[in-house]
């Protein structure tokens, strides 16, 4: 086996060049050399290429500036700015900056794409440093199916389907077993896996079978071992690779001295890398993942790693503080992807869990009480000891499963009264069902909900939705000593996986916090409702809507601008980006920066229009009836406004000498203009269309389009082709956008949500759902001018485009757009389409 490498570096600040001596590596600070002749712009040392851009380095002075007094910079930049290395330039020379409190820059992005963008701009940056400079130290935050030694390869009962609950098991059987009270050490548990491996050797086995993951072996067996195995006692299941990061762990001092190889000048390490240098040495790759959090300089991450509130109290807490530049990519999704996020719910399973695990304490309890058995004494002595630590009593937690148990019965009685009422004959073929809302108070007039009504004349008050967390968190606590009382079996009655080994997370906790927030929350910016989602279930009786649905108590965040205010409070400063951010002000109030300048934090703002040569692209706004459902009907109808709309994609594929992607605002929509393409006898383009659809076919069909002859695809604005999705080069020589993709607005949610936005910004339809529709459409056109080479045609098809209208949309564009997307009639498209394609002949 590989030896361990060097000391781990120190903490935080230790990686900036202005440190003191670490580990015995000299401090590595600037010389007259490395420092740009350019010295009132000490950042283009950081810069990773010649010479930027002018809109480039506009926009790093401004975030520079804004971000040294805590504040943020709010940048729209058209495709071509440089924005990726704007943003990291920006935020490393703070890092860097002697004079500075910022210690890293954690980058946020939804788009896988973008993420791969910034883990190149940073080695661009790293392989253009000086030489004597050290280069900055990056990490990419993903999954634990990405670095899970066992999930990647399928082994050991672990997979990416049950990685979180396999993994959450192992590390708690695996701490039961060293911790206070423990029969063994972590350096114990290790050595016996590895001689387990050295044994299978020794007994003859063919060959050493190790594990094998990221191209390289570790010390241990494909399977999971045990610990304390005998003919009367089933062993217990454990993760010998989180043993063996417990065993580096220090029992002070610094959690990166737990990383068996020197990070200091690596510079950016990827999962593959992460998961070869820590699984190699047989620790574990997401808990040193986590151990270098604090210590690496640029951090690439998703938004729920800073905005989700359960992985930001587990994992990533060391981010969310002053000292962090923080770079939210893809800015204009930033608001959704958070009220996600902030947004809460529970299902109906896992009431039914709860309810069990609530069951499971009292029963000893009450068995011994009614003198009924002497074998639960123990169990029995554990429940009252930890229920009194924690000040909650046994009648808390018996009316806490009488309002669980009593919760299902009414969500059981409002479905069936909704399917009877609404899908009558349901029983016959539940295959038949779809998803559904219920909304459980009008979503246009803010008031309580039906449950909480029901909840109270039942007689269920304040104090068993308050006290809800607690309980749930305590019988959490005492069913896990029990079963590690147990050796890990406990009384078995949910046991899986390796001699009783238990997997599944418990589901009092987050049942009981979210009772407690659904009392908690107001009835203004919260909507609840009770979302039926499909599955198929077939444990439950063939007659039971359960079979078919998993019923969900839906608790929505409508306005989630000053959550995400607050939660952009606890960074030092940084910068929101896109493409798409217009209107400024409008993106300023639902983001949460108003919030943030009310509070004394500056907020700048910058707009960049595409800086590529203007005469290899047409822009065209499109002159024909409003693609509405009340002009167009349902798809099939034949009536001019569909007639002209056809007619307006067919003139763009006809005259563009390449690939072509029509966006329509539904996939029902896609469907149907991919048969009216096809039937057109002036497009001569083979046809493809997108279906809502998994990674795997969607990539297939990337691959269709992007290959041999030109042809148009169809999809919709709503789908993943038309943003995150890279055509560079010849792959698409024209894109339409067919209408403006406002979201479905007979939703429950949705109508709540405008309402709330009316009541919170006013204009809740514009702010709400128009504005995000235009952004969309935006992101869609923009996929045709990636680079100064490339030339394309841009075209928004619909009347609202065009011209101003009481419900037009050409007031939210940015200027520099209203300026270059020139209305034109249906009858003068064909003609300006076949003199821009002459032109460039």
């Amino acid at each position: 086996m590989p030896t361990r490498d060097a000391a781990p570096p120190g903490r935080g600040r230790t990686f900036r060049y202005d440190s003191g001596p670490i580990d015995g590596l000299k401090p590595v600070a600037p010389t007259e050399s490395t420092v740009s002749e350019a010295t009132e712009e000490p950042w283009r040392t950081v810069f990773g290429h010649a010479e930027p851009y002018p809109d480039q380095a506009d926009g790093i002075d401004a975030a520079r500036t804004v971000a040294g007094k805590n504040g943020f910079l709010a940048l729209e930049g058209a495709c071509g700015t440089g924005k990726t290395m704007l943003a990291l330039t920006a935020g490393i020379d703070l890092v860097r900056d002697p004079d500075s409190d910022y210690e890293r820059v954690v980058v946020l992005t939804s788009v896988k794409q973008q993420l791969r963008q910034f883990e190149s701009d940073l080695r661009t940056i790293n392989e253009t440093l000086p030489d004597d400079w050290r280069p900055v130290s990056g990490l990419t935050l993903v999954g634990k199916a990405d670095v899970c030694p066992y999930a990647r390869e399928n082994r050991g009962g672990v997979d990416a389907e049950n990685v979180y609950e396999r993994c959450e098991g192992l590390r708690e059987r695996t701490r039961n077993l060293v911790g206070d009270g423990g029969e063994t050490t972590p350096g114990a548990l290790v050595d016996g896996a590895r001689r387990a491996q050295t044994g299978f050797a020794d007994a003859g086995g063919d060959g050493v079978d190790y594990l094998e993951t990221g191209g390289e072996p570790t010390p241990y067996l494909p399977e999971t071992p045990e610990h304390g195995g005998s003919a009367t006692r089933e062993g217990v299941e454990y993760c010998p690779f989180y043993a063996q990061y417990l065993d580096d762990l220090p029992e002070e001092g610094d959690a990166a001295e737990a990383v068996p190889f020197d990070f200091t000048d690596r510079g950016f390490v990827d999962a593959e890398e992460l998961v070869r240098l820590s699984a190699g040495r047989g620790t574990c790759p997401h808990s040193v993942m986590g151990a270098l959090l604090p210590e690496t300089e640029v951090v690439v991450a998703n938004y729920y790693h800073a905005f989700d509130p359960t992985t930001v109290g587990g994992f990533t807490g060391a981010l969310v503080d002053d000292s962090t530049f923080v770079v939210c990519d893809e800015a204009h999704m930033l608001e959704p992807r958070v009220r996600d996020l902030v947004s809460d719910g529970v299902a109906d399973a896992s009431l039914r869990d709860a309810e069990s695990e609530l069951t499971r304490v009292i029963q000893p309890v009450r068995f011994e009480n009614a003198g009924k058995t002497t074998e639960g004494t123990t169990d029995a002595d554990l429940v009252r000891g930890e229920l009194a630590d924690a000040e909650v009593s046994l009648e808390e937690v018996e009316r806490l499963r009488e309002f669980v148990r009593d919760l299902r019965e009414e969500i059981d009685r409002r479905v069936e009264a909704f399917l009877d009422a609404e899908r009558r004959g349901w029983r016959d073929d539940l295959t038949e069902l779809r998803d559904e809302e219920l909304p459980l108070r009008d979503p246009e007039v803010p008031g309580e909900d039906e449950i909480t009504a029901w909840a109270r004349e039942a007689g269920y008050g304040e104090a068993v939705w308050a006290r809800a967390e607690q309980v749930g968190a305590v019988v959490a606590r005492i069913l896990d000593e029990a079963e590690a009382t147990d050796g890990g079996g406990g009384d078995g009655s949910d046991s899986s996986n390796g001699g009783g080994s238990r997997d599944r997370q418990r589901a009092a906790p987050g049942v009981g916090r979210t009772l407690n927030e659904w009392y908690r929350r107001d009835h203004e910016t919260y909507f609840r409702e009770l979302e039926l989602l499909r599955t198929w279930d077939r444990t439950e009786a063939p007659e039971s809507w359960r079979r078919a649905y998993n019923a969900r108590l839906a608790l929505h965040n409508c306005v989630p601008a000053d959550t995400i205010g607050e939660r952009l409070a606890e960074f030092g400063g940084g910068v929101l980006m896109s493409a798409t951010l217009a209107p400024l002000d409008v993106f300023a109030e639902v983001t949460g920066l108003n919030y943030l300048e009310s509070r004394g934090r500056p907020v700048e703002t910058r707009t960049y229009g595409l800086g590529f040569p203007e005469a290899n692209r047409a822009s065209f706004a499109v002159d024909v009836p409003k693609f509405t459902y009340s002009n167009r009907g349902a798809p099939g109808e034949d009536n001019q406004t569909r007639r002209a709309h056809v007619d307006a994609v067919s003139e763009v594929a006809a005259t563009t000498p390449g690939n072509v992607l029509v966006g329509m605002p539904s996939y029902g929509e896609a469907e149907w203009m991919a048969g009216e393409l096809e039937a057109d006898a002036r497009v001569e383009k083979p046809v493809l269309l997108d279906e809502s659809s998994d990674d795997t076919a969607t990539e297939a069909l990337k691959a269709d389009f992007f290959e041999g002859e030109a042809k148009l695809l169809v999809t919709s604005i709503r789908g993943t082709l038309t943003e995150g999705v890279d055509y560079e080069g010849d792959r698409l020589a024209a894109a339409a956008v067919c209408g403006v993709p406002i979201i479905d607005t007979s939703s429950p949610r949705t109508r709540a949500v405008r309402t709330a936005y009316d009541r919170e910004f006013g204009e809740g339809f514009e702010t709400a759902l128009t504005v995000p529709a235009v952004r969309k459409a935006r992101q869609a056109i923009g996929r045709v001018i990636r680079g100064p080479e490339e030339v394309g045609v841009r075209c928004l098809v619909d009347a609202r485009y065009a011209r101003e209208s009481w419900n037009g949309v050409r007031e939210h564009l940015p200027e520099h757009e209203r300026e270059e997307f020139r209305p034109v009639s249906s009858d003068m498209l064909r003609f300006g389409l076949e003199r821009f394609w002459s032109d460039r002949e």
